[in-house]
């Protein structure tokens, strides 16, 4: 389980360090664009519903 929270950990630094910034991982770009791929598949908030989520 520790390793798991590591590896996950090191994927979401990875992510924000590079692909969420535009840039390419060094050394490993299919990795950056793997990243981006299962970011744009996952469903995203709707703006207009944000004033409703603060509401809570």
């Amino acid at each position: 389980m520790t390793l798991l929270s590591v590896v996950v950990g090191v994927l979401v630094l990875t992510y924000v360090a590079f692909p969420h910034r535009g840039e390419d991982v060094p050394g490993a770009p299919w990795l950056g664009q793997a990243m981006r791929r299962g970011i744009e598949r996952l469903p995203a908030r709707e703006t207009d519903e944000e004033p409703l989520l603060r509401r809570r």
